[in-house]
């Protein structure tokens, strides 16, 4: 080697890594609540989702977010996800998000996650926690064993809240549904945008306590013209007229008559 010469080329994944862990595991994580979230900046960065309480708990969850979405909008939307679910408390998801103020080419994300599945963490990650609605085709199609919405599907028998209306058109209680529950609920002729069913805006309803998601379908369906039903799968519930098809992960909850 030539005198007074040498070569240094610096590992930025490994350093970024090494740093960036150090952050996130240095801090307390926070419950994942409403109000929590709302103190986070819509801003780029990283968080963690963890699973269990303060002082014993585990990473369940690696994302990161850009500064379009923000790390507010990112963490209101997995707080709304694991509300009604069987088999999840929602007081037991808590959270550590960090601020990251310039992304570079790295991709942060993999690099957690990686890290994290070598101690057999990071659960969720890759089990379709993530995914937004999940569309029409996903209907028909059977879950898979693995799948965040087989492990904790949603639960369809919680109260709804005391203001929830209990009069009105079957399209305004469809509406008001779909505005209240913290998973989808596809309705036909009821998504946003495309004009209600004639049926929804010719029936008028009125629900009787105590009410819950499957309390009032049952009532609306009970009062709708024939062919309409309601079905509720792991990550979602629909309601459709005239629809034959299969629902091989589905459980009906009624149809009208």
């Amino acid at each position: 080697m030539t005198k007074g010469y040498a070569e240094f080329e610096l590992d930025l994944p490994k350093a970024l890594l090494r740093e960036l862990t150090h952050v996130l595991e240095s801090l307390p994580p926070a419950p994942l609540t409403a109000e929590a979230v709302a103190e986070l900046p819509r801003r780029q960065g990283v968080y963690q989702l963890l699973l269990g309480d303060e002082d014993d708990h585990e990473v369940i969850y690696i994302g990161k977010t850009d500064a379009a979405s923000g790390l507010r909008e990112r963490l209101q939307k997995h707080h709304k996800k694991v509300q009604h679910r069987h088999g999840l408390a929602p007081e037991r998801v808590l959270f550590r998000a960090v601020r990251v103020f310039v992304f570079t080419a790295v991709d942060l994300e993999a690099l957690l996650i990686g890290a994290e599945k070598q101690r057999a963490k990071a659960l969720w990650n890759g089990s379709g926690f993530g995914a937004k609605d999940p569309g029409k085709e996903r209907d028909t199609t059977r879950y898979k064993p693995e799948h965040f919405d087989t492990w904790y599907p949603i639960d369809i028998d919680r109260p709804l809240d005391e203001d929830f209306p209990t009069e009105g058109s079957a399209a305004a209680l469809v509406q008001a549904l779909k505005r209240q529950l913290p998973y989808v609920f596809r309705a036909q002729g009821a998504d946003e945008g495309s004009g209600s069913h004639d049926d929804l805006l010719a029936t008028p309803i009125v629900l009787e306590g105590p009410l819950t998601a499957r309390a009032a379908l049952s009532q609306i369906l009970e009062r709708l013209p024939a062919g309409w039903h309601a079905t509720k799968l792991p990550s979602h519930v629909i309601m459709y007229k005239n629809d034959d098809r299969k629902f091989p992960s589905g459980e009906l909850i009624g149809a009208s008559r």
